[in-house]
């Protein structure tokens, strides 16, 4: 039978509290990135993932005109302003972290040995979408342009091309809720 913590996906040690003269030195372990699955499973969600990219997505251009409001007031309240940066940068991180372990790591796979053009160019096409998706969440958390975050989100949506059938990609486009856009 599991036990609480063993089916928690934050790892124990991270649930404890460092602080005092009994913490451990160097910095506080970093709890685990939780992408399904990096067994075999068969159980996929790429139209959640892509929603949630979405959603991520919202999130970091809602954090940098608040950024901006927050800077641009008469009495900046800065406070705000590291809290929704901090919120834009995790948010932006989840982006290159699913990024990582669940499309490039997972459902991106090389073409075999023997695949004919149109195999390697999709291919191709596939991974360069995925790098511009990480690299424009790496620029969202240097700046607060939000043209960045439409960058991102055009490859998100163009790499959807590339990867849904044509029902799919109806849920893709048609998808608007939770500020995904």
């Amino acid at each position: 039978m599991k036990t609480l913590l063993s089916s928690l996906a934050v790892p124990a040690l991270a649930l404890v509290a460092v602080a005092g003269p009994w913490a451990p030195k160097g910095p506080a372990p970093a709890a685990p990135a939780a992408f399904h699955c990096q067994v075999p499973c068969g159980i996929y969600g790429d139209l959640l993932r892509v929603d949630l990219l979405k959603e991520d997505a919202a999130t970091i251009e809602k954090g940098m005109k608040a950024i901006a409001d927050a800077q641009s007031a008469d009495a900046p309240n800065y406070n705000q302003v590291v809290r929704w940066t901090v919120t834009k940068d995790e948010h932006a991180q989840k982006i290159q972290d699913q990024v990582a372990a669940y499309w490039l790591a997972q459902r991106i796979k090389l073409p075999a040995a023997d695949a004919d053009e149109a195999a390697r160019a999709k291919y191709a096409k596939q991974l360069e979408l995925l790098h511009r998706v990480t690299v424009y969440a790496m620029k969202c958390k240097q700046t607060t342009d939000v043209a960045n975050v439409q960058a991102m989100r055009d490859a998100v949506m163009e790499f959807s091309g590339t990867y849904f059938d044509a029902d799919d990609l109806k849920h893709v486009h048609d998808h608007h809720g939770a500020g995904h856009k």
